[in-house]
């Protein structure tokens, strides 16, 4: 699962890389448009000032420009003669502005010309980068795909065989508790029998089963068979209940179906029962320094809910490890 976070972490940032170059795209889009429309605009307003220009350039080729002589010639008093005069000197001031204002216009196209010029190679770059992150998108989202099916399958196959070896198991369980019941039934009747007859009493001994020795009760073997109804049962920690269980919610919810109320605090629990020198059905076991407490139910195994990302099942002693002892409820 490690490594389906780190694809899923590349696979985010390869799609954010696309995101962002999608994005990049988009305003270079807008700003080619809009440049677009200034160079048109710079492109008629340079015409414009060239067809003045060309224009004002005819008419003096044609009319000349007005000399000197000219100007006083046609002059009947000294304030025509200032007119006169202002008005050539406007003349000749509006021939440099025309040219001035063409060169400007001409300037201005190519300096749009060159920034559109690059805004198409920026563009250009952003179409590659896009492309480049697509691929890049398309073979991480490809590569985590047949992992997952990978992994999905490998658990799908884990969870059937789990399934199927926890059904084993409490098939397996139950048997052997109704068969330790029944024996435990058909030795009880041998014995009162053999106390009600008259004749001399034959002592008929009742099959092996587990009885427990050095407690003072015989124990509540029902809780066995009801902590095998919550196999699969998700860990949660302080759990109590049919929704989630941990090791010691597990035996006080299992007890309180009997009417027993017991502590929900492993060493509350070792504090709360008899010791015993062996476990029957339905004692408790605690491992790990009273860290962990299971149900006992025979032939080795027992019930528990062991960690966080576990489910309650069944576990062997042997296999267990770190065991601290068994106790009987009262």
């Amino acid at each position: 699962m490690a490594e389906v976070d780190q694809i899923g972490k590349r696979l985010q940032a390869a799609q954010d890389q696309w995101w962002n170059a999608k994005q990049q795209l988009v305003l270079v889009d807008r700003s080619l448009q809009r440049n677009e429309y200034r160079l048109n605009v710079a492109k008629r307003n340079f015409k414009a000032s060239q067809k003045r220009l060309m224009t004002r350039l005819y008419s003096l080729y044609v009319n000349g420009s007005p000399s000197t002589i000219e100007v006083l010639a046609g002059a009947h008093s000294l304030s025509q003669i200032i007119n006169r005069a202002e008005s050539a000197q406007a003349v000749t001031n509006q021939d440099a502005a025309l040219g001035r204002q063409a060169l400007n216009f001409e300037r201005s196209v190519q300096r749009r010309e060159q920034q559109l010029k690059k805004l198409k190679q920026t563009r250009e770059q952003a179409v590659r980068e896009r492309a480049a992150e697509k691929r890049t998108v398309a073979a991480e989202l490809g590569q985590q795909r047949r992992l997952l099916a990978s992994i999905h399958s490998s658990i799908s196959q884990l969870q059937a065989q789990e399934a199927a070896r926890e059904r084993a198991a409490r098939a397996a369980a139950l048997a052997r508790l109704r068969a330790e019941e029944a024996a435990r039934a058909a030795a009880a009747k041998a014995a009162a029998a053999a106390a009600s007859s008259s004749s001399a009493p034959t002592i008929v001994p009742p099959p092996p089963v587990n009885v427990p020795t050095g407690g003072t009760g015989a124990g509540h073997p029902q809780a066995a068979s009801i902590a095998l109804q919550y196999l699969g049962v998700p860990f949660v920690w302080g759990g109590a209940s049919p929704s989630g269980f941990d090791c010691s919610g597990l035996v006080m919810y299992v007890y309180a179906q009997l009417g027993i109320s017991l502590p929900h605090y492993t060493v509350a629990q070792w504090n709360a029962t008899e010791p015993i020198s062996s476990p029957a059905p339905g004692d408790l076991v605690f491992f790990n320094g009273l860290g962990h407490v299971g149900i006992y139910i025979g032939g080795g195994r027992f019930v528990d809910a062991p960690h966080t990302g576990s489910v309650v099942r069944i576990d062997s002693m042997s296999s267990f490890g770190g065991y601290d002892g068994a106790r009987r409820v009262p």
